[in-house]
């Protein structure tokens, strides 16, 4: 039987199985866009911060101070495995109670988004050897894996199993609305981390967000692993379920100063025209409008 664990508890024991990867040198066009490895100094005064993502501006700093190469922290190489045999990839007809493959395509994206390399692989077995063997052959070229299951609960057993057999993992129940069982742990002879996402693509999304995004970040040495996070007022009043943190698709005004929860909240739709989350404590089961309320910033939409 798996626990159930807060938002804040998982993704500390996310964190505690990545670290940043190891550092080299680039020549500086090909430094840009990775994350600088150590402080840089011209001379005795500090110019530029470990942990900076590298713009054209620290570039051209570099070159004006006569460096050539600068150290680098790589991109880390993020493997997406989404699961489901009822899974069609778009494009092709659906029968019966088929649906598009949509996790593979959302998450690989947010990978990239996120400042990652990342792989798309659909879809997995549906026996246990099979998809024993095939996440093996994706170890060689992952600094982290992340398997979508589908919504069914023999799918996340057979994940599980399969899993189990190559590492140490947990499996844990997280305290959010329609978020269900999630797996994590370390697998393979690197001792690779792994997480497991829902397999509906909205709760897929909302976890990423919440727990892979700063595992990404954190293996980027990033300074910033977490999406901003500011108070705003409720345009209107908003429910939940109470007893778990619900996390509500919304668009954050443009001064940052309300925010109102989108229509249709298990509609797709929601996903791509919000530019925030509301997050509704755990014990709070309606919020009036005018409340002061948590608001993840996932985007400004007027930028």
């Amino acid at each position: 039987m798996s626990e159930q664990v807060r938002v804040d508890e998982f993704l500390t024991a996310l964190l505690s199985i990545c670290r940043p990867l190891e550092a080299f040198e680039l020549p500086l066009l090909d430094a840009h866009g990775a994350t600088l490895a150590q402080d840089i100094y011209a001379g005795e005064r500090l110019v530029m911060h470990s942990g900076t993502r590298i713009r054209s501006t620290h570039i051209g700093l570099a070159a004006s101070i006569g460096l050539g190469h600068l150290p680098t922290l790589p991109q880390p190489r993020v493997v997406i495995l989404s699961a489901g045999p009822d899974l069609v990839e778009p494009g092709k007809t659906l029968s019966g109670t088929e649906e598009f493959e949509t996790n593979s395509w959302l998450l690989t994206t947010a990978v990239r988004e996120a400042g990652a390399v990342g792989y798309r692989v659909h879809s997995i077995p549906d026996d246990e050897e099979q998809l024993k063997a095939l996440m093996e052959d994706q170890l060689v070229r992952a600094d982290l894996i992340v398997v979508s299951g589908e919504r069914g609960d023999d799918s996340f057993d057979l994940i599980t199993r399969a899993l189990s057999t190559l590492g140490e993992i947990t499996t844990v129940d997280i305290a959010i609305e329609n978020s269900g069982r999630h797996n994590y742990g370390r697998i393979g002879p690197d001792s690779t981390p792994v997480v497991t996402l829902p397999g509906d693509p909205i709760s897929a999304y909302i976890s990423f967000e919440l727990f892979v995004r700063p595992m990404i970040r954190t293996m980027l040495g990033s300074e910033n692993i977490h999406r901003p996070s500011i108070k705003a007022k409720l345009e209107k009043s908003v429910g939940s379920t109470k007893g778990a943190r619900t996390y509500l698709r919304a668009f954050l005004s443009e001064d940052g100063k309300t925010v109102r929860a989108l229509n249709e909240q298990e509609e797709m739709s929601t996903l791509a025209q919000a530019n925030a989350l509301i997050s509704v404590p755990e014990g709070d089961a309606d919020l009036a409008a005018g409340s002061q309320v948590n608001v993840v910033v996932l985007r400004r939409r007027y930028f």
